[in-house]
């Protein structure tokens, strides 16, 4: 046997004695015990407090290491984002100065900023052939007919009449309403109709259309009323078999509107009183 072995038996062997001591004294004496394992407490808390500050050390050492690589990963990525809002900056810089000549080339007039205001629902004629709301705002607000309505969602409608105090909105459902549309990537073109139902139908399609359930349909601004892509409503039913009338979801939620605004766009279309729902009932 060597003397290192030998060391640690003996070492072994005095630790297991001074153990069995103290639970001894644990037996006879509580409270000797008591002091006895506070004395031994005591003396070793120093020695465990300088064998765990290098654990301790090295613990923080190593997560100063992740917060460190942690940066150094985030700083590069920061990086390489800011190269490339650089590269798309530039290059919007550049379609800009390109968009500017081409227009200048055209002789093309900028659209001019719309104007609004809002106004809160205050009643809902409801009825079967009649779908408007009522708004606490009118003619002394600047409310003028025919400016789109919209609220969160998309489109809601257009001013039918004005009063001073009041105006009332035809919403997008009603039968006297009709607006023209873009539907689906392929922006087919077609005209947005309501019929007093929750729902609206699109007409005048192309007979080759491509149009697909869950398409969006956005107004295309023919006809100066509206301007183009404003939220209108998805298709939910494409028309296909016997019944070839294509059914369209509007954003439009009549039931839980409370706030509309008023927008308008500045466009010179001509809305005459029968586009406007002002037809006798």
């Amino acid at each position: 046997m060597s003397i290192r072995q030998g060391a640690h038996r003996s070492t072994f062997a005095l630790f297991l004695l001074l153990s069995v001591g103290i639970m001894l004294i644990g037996k006879a004496d509580p409270a000797l015990y008591e002091r006895t394992r506070m004395a031994i407490a005591d003396i070793a808390t120093p020695f465990i407090g300088a064998l765990s500050s290098p654990v301790v050390a090295g613990a923080e050492l190593i997560e100063e290491g992740k917060y460190l690589l942690a940066a150094y990963d985030e700083n590069t990525a920061l990086r390489d984002e800011n190269e490339r809002l650089r590269r798309w900056h530039a290059a919007a810089q550049g379609l800009q100065s390109e968009n500017a000549r081409l227009r200048g080339l055209l002789h093309f007039t900028p659209k001019t900023e719309a104007t609004f205001i809002t106004g809160r629902v205050i009643g809902d004629s409801g009825g079967a052939f009649l779908r408007s709301v009522l708004v606490d705002i009118g003619g002394r607000d600047g409310v003028r007919k025919g400016v789109a309505a919209i609220d969160g969602n998309g489109l809601v409608g257009r001013v039918a009449e004005v009063g001073q105090r009041s105006a009332r909105i035809l919403l997008i459902t009603d039968l006297n309403s009709r607006i023209p549309v873009l539907v689906g990537e392929n922006r087919e073109r077609a005209i947005l109709a309501g019929d007093n139902s929750d729902y609206a139908k699109l007409a005048y399609l192309r007979p080759e259309r491509s149009i697909a359930a869950g398409d969006l349909i956005v107004t295309s601004g023919h006809g100066g009323a509206f301007p183009a892509g404003l939220p209108v409503g998805v298709v939910v039913s494409t028309g296909e078999g016997s019944n070839s009338e294509l059914r369209v979801q509007p954003f439009l939620t009549p039931d839980r509107m409370e706030f509309v605004r008023l927008m308008d766009f500045g466009l010179t279309g001509v809305l005459q009183d029968h586009d406007l729902g002002l037809t006798s009932q």
